[in-house]
């Protein structure tokens, strides 16, 4: 059985996608800017 390790967003990530949310990017585009999976 595979085992996938999951990682909470950290403050400066959610600072950062709150910023890119208000100058209205997509989630795909905050997602690729943090190195994370758009589902994140």
């Amino acid at each position: 059985m595979m085992s996938t390790s999951y990682r909470h967003l950290t403050i400066n990530e959610r600072e950062k996608i709150m910023i890119l949310l208000a100058q209205g990017k997509k989630q795909a585009e905050i997602a690729k800017a943090l190195g994370r999976s758009s589902s994140t």
